[in-house]
């Protein structure tokens, strides 16, 4: 097993390097087509959670910049207000939203979903970004391990009681979910609060990104006929605030090699103007194109098996009618 945990270690860095920074955005790059980011989205509305900076905020300003209206998520009421406003000025588009709601909260989520469904509007795009790396074990009032709620309970919550609303946007209703690449390193697990003595972090927020690219899977397969695409994507090493705050030492040893958050946010921006017939619901997106779940002889593929398990556990805890 140790061997086998250094193998995906190492092939991740080694892979990542390559890919993952502003050099690989910047190769990548050379075989995208202009014409696919020039579409114009006026009336289509897109939610968009943590979008208050990083890539939250470049995918939030991305989208009100092509003309889609733009419901923002945020946990902090101030911060969400300051970068509204700011997206309002750049972009010129006023039909911008602060929504303010914490997502590592079932009861806030649920509040939060019930008061959007009132305003009875379709959703075509539901961005689910917000997502923490919190290295020291923290649980929420609630109950649940810090990064497990804001990553996966948060977001499984967010996405099952959105359904109604993305389902009046059907043919049109996409879910794009912010993974990462870190999800290489890990196999999908049922281990879900971090049951080890020895909290770490970094590790439970691969395995978390592993259970959003496998949840991703398991929608675009159970809700096939509801005429929703779902979709997974890597935003590559971007420098924002979480990552400077949350692996200072990458942040600093990477300085000048990582992406912008314009440029971590282009693959999501990408997947919500693309025609649904231009992708695969259920994939893996990077750099605008799909991309593998998993690294060569990693043995993660298999544990994907596991994720009904999963979902199970997940709607419980989240206390969703079944």
């Amino acid at each position: 097993m140790f061997l086998l945990k250094t193998w995906r270690s190492t092939a991740f860095g080694v892979y990542g390097y390559m890919n993952f920074t502003k050099n690989g955005f910047l190769e990548h790059s050379k075989k995208f087509k202009p014409e696919d980011m020039q579409s114009q989205i006026e009336g289509k509305n897109c939610v968009v959670t943590g979008a208050n900076s990083g890539i939250g905020y470049a995918a939030a300003e991305g989208l009100a910049s092509r003309g889609a209206t733009v419901y923002m998520v945020c946990r902090n009421k101030e911060r969400g207000q300051e970068a509204l406003s700011k997206i309002q000025t750049s972009t010129g588009n006023q039909n911008v939203y602060l929504e303010v709601c914490d997502l590592s909260s079932v009861n806030e989520i649920k509040s939060f979903a019930s008061s959007f469904a009132s305003k009875d509007v379709p959703v075509h795009v539901l961005v689910n970004n917000a997502g923490l790396l919190e290295n020291k074990r923290t649980t929420t009032p609630e109950g649940f391990e810090l990064n497990f709620a804001v990553n996966v309970l948060g977001t499984y919550t967010m996405t099952e009681l959105m359904l109604p609303l993305l389902e009046k946007a059907t043919p049109d209703a996409k879910v794009i979910t912010v993974a990462s690449g870190g999800m290489y390193t890990s196999p999908l697990t049922t281990d879900l609060q971090f049951s080890g003595e020895k909290f770490d972090g970094v590790e439970q927020y691969a395995r978390n990104k592993r259970i959003q690219v496998a949840l991703t899977e398991k929608w675009a397969d159970k809700y096939k006929n509801k005429g929703i695409g779902f979709y997974s994507m890597h935003p590559g090493w971007a420098e924002t605030p979480g990552v400077a705050k949350s692996l200072p030492s990458f942040s600093e040893s990477f300085a000048g090699k990582l992406r912008t958050s314009e440029q971590g946010a282009d693959t999501i921006v990408w997947l919500a103007l693309q025609p649904k017939e231009k992708l695969v619901s259920g994939s893996f997106y990077f750099d605008r194109a799909e991309a593998p779940k998993h690294l060569k002889l990693a043995g993660t593929s298999k544990s994907h098996d596991l994720i009904d398990s999963v979902i199970d556990t997940v709607h419980s805890m989240a206390a969703l009618d079944p």
